[in-house]
């Protein structure tokens, strides 16, 4: 019986280091190229589910980021506001649409005052005087912001980043997802 547990240890601490070998992190973000092509190897597929649970397309269809954690590798709390900033013109780019979705810590969405559960190209968002766009990822409203408020819970949370039909740039690996940044820490 010892020998099957030990098996079993070092088997899922093996997954581990293989499953972390095929992760991408720019940012603080997390993401996995070649989720969902077939012909995929059993340990790219694992690996795959265990970072992003549920259905995974192909990266031609969609492309997935995830992060628990602030651009400086802090975790993510409504403890703090946080911002992320896209340059002008440097929203996803798609030919679709993207999401940026928060939920708590176990990954559920979480009740807010305008029930919002994600922000993405279709939702309003109002860029800033030079074309860029800030979404303001925190507890309270941002005074002045309320359109690219995504609200988040008052513990720590998880923020996904989904585009659809991605284009050209993600799919060559040169798009960077801008990290996102604490900008004020608040108490509740």
């Amino acid at each position: 019986m010892q020998g099957i547990v030990i098996g079993g240890v070092l088997a899922f601490i093996t997954f581990q280091i293989i499953a972390h070998a095929y992760v991408a992190k720019v940012n603080g973000w997390t993401t996995i190229y070649g989720c969902g092509e077939p012909g995929n190897g059993i340990l790219l597929r694992a690996a795959c589910a265990n970072e992003f649970p549920g259905p995974i397309n192909v990266a031609q269809e969609a492309m997935y980021w995830t992060t628990n954690k602030d651009g400086v590798g802090q975790k993510l709390s409504g403890q703090h506001g946080y911002v992320m900033h896209f340059p002008a013109g440097q929203l996803p780019p798609n030919n679709a649409f993207w999401s940026l979705t928060m939920g708590d810590a176990r990954n559920h969405f979480v009740p807010n005052p305008i029930n919002r559960y994600s922000v993405s190209d279709r939702s309003g968002l109002v860029p800033n005087a030079d074309g860029s766009v800030d979404i303001y990822i925190q507890n309270a409203a941002p005074a002045g912001h309320g359109s690219n408020w995504l609200p988040a819970p008052s513990g720590n949370f998880i923020v996904w980043l989904r585009v659809y039909l991605p284009g050209q740039s993600i799919l060559n690996r040169e798009y960077k997802v801008p990290p996102v940044v604490e900008t004020q820490r608040h108490r509740l």
